[in-house]
């Protein structure tokens, strides 16, 4: 094939017909695999070129406006990884309200965050819903999808952080009906989060590999494996936040309880998968350019894990006195769980540290494109900020207090740069690729041709 590049990317399916532009000398085959945040890009190409000549070639798939332009290409090209825009600015609304250095004016900014949050969170639910009614069969080619499916773990996790600012706003500005309110959320969102934590990385696990469709290995193994199973773990912390909201001490137990297992269930599991993904890096180097934002990604649950436990050892401490829980222990059963919660959350934040290290260290050596998982920056900086704040309180310590403070001002920083090239990208379109739809469009044109 004289003169040609052949060009196959796994994301879209896609074929690029020859190009002429670059060049017809010494032609020899060669393939690439790339990691993009939305999945594994692989460029099998037949290059008889120089290596400057190379450099040249574009590998990444064209994004959709290039092929169609008209007013659907939004709801075409959003993904799941659209909701983790409102984990971002969920959890800035948060450490606004909660650091210690506080000011009324701080407080009504947090109050502007948090309309923002619910208003793109209810935005992107209906822009979603929209994107599976009008192509019938979408969501199921995104859930068979190697990397896609994987981001809706972000859904329960936005909804985490509404439901803790509904707690921490509007109830002691309108009264119990908004605590009902977030109750009713809150249990929601902790069924939503179990199901995502079970069901998809079983399929991604099992019902993908037995398709034979993508190959899951360990050197394309990214982070983003920890979203579905953080869900639980953030709802165990909104959870105990409600639980403490709560008049009913009845309520506040079950609640209570109930958090004590979504943190059980999802906490040893993002931990192996730390295990695997330290391991991964280890043998087989960072994560590409495209993907090494998510190297943030495993101080989430660490610091969102620390924060939790801390939080249920000290509503325990309140509710099991008062319901006579665990009542052989005398009335310290709930001074227990408080400390030891203090404890493994201290250990938990420490280890989320030395992770935020390994990912300064890694986007320090490289340069790396702005995508939409950029996004991946704020939220578990954040996390970790709020588990600052957190052991500052429950010490007292003026140390942890203006650390917390620091690194919540520094978040807040990096939520306004991400938003700002956001925008940036929203208004070229580049931002606007959706390889799951590429592969619903592929098959329906097979079946029409079919038929």
């Amino acid at each position: 094939m004289d003169g040609t590049v052949k060009r196959t990317c796994a994301v879209n399916g896609t074929k690029v017909l020859p190009d002429s532009r670059h060049g017809t000398e010494g032609i020899t085959a060669s393939s690439t695999t790339l990691l993009s945040p939305l999945g594994e890009v692989t460029v099998n190409s037949t290059v008889n070129a120089p290596q400057s000549e190379m450099d040249k070639l574009d590998i990444s798939p064209p994004p959709l406006q290039k092929r169609e332009k008209n007013i659907w290409i939004v709801v075409r090209a959003f993904t799941p990884a659209w909701f983790t825009v409102n984990m971002g600015t969920g959890i800035v609304s948060i450490l606004l309200h909660n650091i210690p250095y506080n000011g009324a004016w701080l407080y009504w900014i947090s109050v502007i965050f948090f309309v923002l949050n619910l208003t793109l969170f209810i935005l992107f639910t209906f822009i979603s819903a929209l994107r599976y009614l009008i192509y019938p069969g979408l969501f199921m080619i995104m859930i068979r999808h190697s990397a896609v499916p994987l981001l809706l773990g972000a859904f329960p996790i936005a909804l985490s952080t509404i439901v803790e600012m509904i707690v921490l706003v509007c109830v002691p500005a309108w009264g119990p009906w908004t605590v009902t309110l977030a109750w009713t959320l809150w249990w929601i969102d902790a069924a939503i989060s179990v199901i995502i934590c079970y069901w998809i990385p079983f399929v991604m696990t099992n019902v993908i590999a037995s398709m034979h469709t993508h190959d899951i290995k360990l050197t394309t193994l990214s982070a983003t494996w920890l979203l579905p199973i953080a869900a639980p773990i953030v709802a165990s912390a909104i959870g105990a936040v409600v639980a403490e909201a709560l008049e009913n001490e009845q309520h506040a137990l079950w609640t209570l309880i109930t958090s004590y297992f979504l943190w059980g269930t999802a906490m040893p599991l993002s931990l192996t998968c730390l295990v695997i993904f330290y391991q991964r890096l280890s043998m087989h180097n960072l994560p590409p350019p495209e993907a090494i934002v998510s190297m943030f990604l495993p101080v989430a649950p660490l610091g969102q894990g620390g924060y939790a436990i801390m939080q249920l050892g000290k509503v325990a401490a309140e509710v099991f006195p008062k319901t006579g829980t665990l009542s052989k222990m005398g009335t310290h059963s709930g001074e227990i769980l408080y400390m030891i919660g203090w404890t493994v959350g201290f250990i938990m934040w420490a280890n989320g540290l030395a992770w935020i290290f390994f990912a300064l260290a890694s986007i320090s050596r490289r340069r790396f494109p702005f995508n939409i998982g950029w996004w991946g920056f704020t939220f578990p900086l954040g996390v970790w900020s709020g588990a600052t704040i957190a052991i500052g309180q429950e010490m007292p310590s003026r140390f942890f207090n203006v650390l917390g403070t620091i690194a919540s001002v520094a978040v807040t920083l990096l939520w306004i740069m991400v938003a700002i090239g956001t925008i940036r990208k929203i208004v070229d379109g580049k931002i606007f690729l959706a390889p799951d739809f590429e592969q619903w469009k592929k098959k329906k044109t097979q079946v029409t041709e079919a038929a």
